[in-house]
């Protein structure tokens, strides 16, 4: 079946220049936001926030949710600092327990959600404030640096390292030949299946405009510091997710799922399974979040993740993902996840005070709640 453009598509491209068009012309952000110093920042923010969004996708989809990913990755960051700077680990072993908490606390919940039929809102809800305690009480309600001395990690490379100038020539050059492949790729097995193929000069259009936005953003990131290594991440996410949201069995059950539960039971697919794999996969992505966003804080302080669950739901509503299941792709997460962070990283500039950014992301959030609705019943 092939995709037809809607509503949402040119709504969210149009909110997104409008965003950037403001903030441009803004008199307090006009000489700041488009510079390559800013735009590496935003990039920095937005790769750790959109990597966060993808794994609430893989929740969201099956008609679940998340709402103690925020604190999950204050949690998981703090365990990883508290190890580092006072247990004297290595960056990789300490990552390596953080990994091991997430996947064990996180299918933990998705078992607990599935097999008790338990609401997720509440197990996640009880989660959140669970977690928020736990990591106050790991940290000690203290600041604890992610670097043992002077010397850098892992984790804090993770946000401060940038490809050579060199180097990210080259990934985009390898990046460009692995969307043409793609899509030549595509184009075969739809063929082969006897499905309807669009017209190769559209196929190709939309890969060579994606290459040269990946081009502008290769020279603009070049003109500063080069590609920032959390892109890198998450663009292998953002594969990741692609990849098993879309071209796996797992994928398509979790679709199936969100689309009709019932009708997906009848089918022979195993929901406890699948949920719990799904929240599996968020706690990963938790996990991963929570060592980014504490190497950008530069510590791993008591509002390390506040909130993120918030903007990655927004995040994913704004893209297109359903709240109720069934509907939502990559492509509209990573959409939703910039329009998110370019309003946060403005605001910022404009430094409007913490409580006025509170209420702009509050009012963002009910406004793409509502949007899903209305257009839902327009369907």
């Amino acid at each position: 079946m092939k995709r037809t453009l809607s509503i949402r598509d040119f709504s969210i491209g149009a909110a997104l220049l409008c965003i950037w068009v403001f903030f441009a012309f803004h008199p307090r952000t006009a000489g700041v936001f488009l510079t390559p110093r800013n735009l590496s920042n935003l990039s920095i923010e937005f790769a750790v926030r959109a990597s966060l969004a993808l794994g609430m996708l893989v929740v969201l989809l099956p008609g679940m949710i998340d709402l103690s990913a925020g604190s999950g990755v204050g949690m998981i960051g703090g365990i990883a600092a508290v190890l580092i700077f006072h247990h004297g680990w290595s960056a990789p072993a300490a990552m390596g327990v953080g990994f091991l908490v997430g996947m064990v606390v996180w299918s933990g919940m998705g078992y607990l959600i599935s097999s008790k039929k338990m609401p997720a809102f509440i197990i996640t809800l009880g989660g959140m404030m669970a977690f928020k305690g736990l990591f106050w009480r790991i940290i000690g309600c203290e600041t604890v640096p992610v670097t043992a001395g002077n010397s850098e990690n892992l984790i804090s490379l993770l946000t401060t390292y940038s490809l050579p100038r060199g180097v990210g020539l080259a990934l985009w050059g390898a990046v460009s030949l692995a969307v043409i492949w793609a899509i030549a790729s595509q184009r075969r097995r739809r063929r082969a299946y006897g499905f309807e193929v669009e017209p190769w000069q559209i196929s190709y259009l939309k890969g060579l405009i994606f290459i040269q936005i990946a081009l502008l953003f290769t020279v603009t990131m070049n003109r500063f510091r080069g590609i920032p290594l959390a892109m890198v991440v998450l663009g292998l996410v953002a594969v990741f997710i692609y990849v098993l949201t879309r071209h796996t069995p797992f994928g398509r059950y979790l679709y199936a799922i969100g689309g009709n539960e019932e009708a997906a039971v009848l089918s022979g697919v195993s929901v406890l399974k699948v949920t719990t794999c799904a929240f599996l996969v968020q706690g990963v992505i938790v996990a991963l979040a929570g060592f980014m966003q504490t190497a950008y804080a530069g510590a791993s302080t008591t509002t390390v993740g506040e909130g993120m669950e918030l903007d990655a739901i927004a995040a994913c509503v704004i893209g297109g993902t359903s709240l109720t299941g069934g509907r939502g792709n990559v492509l509209g997460v990573l959409a939703g996840s910039l329009i998110m962070v370019s309003l946060l990283n403005g605001m910022v500039l404009m430094t409007l005070p913490q409580q006025d950014r509170f209420v702009a992301r509050g009012v963002v959030l009910v406004l793409a709640v509502w949007m899903d609705l209305y257009l839902s019943r327009r369907k």
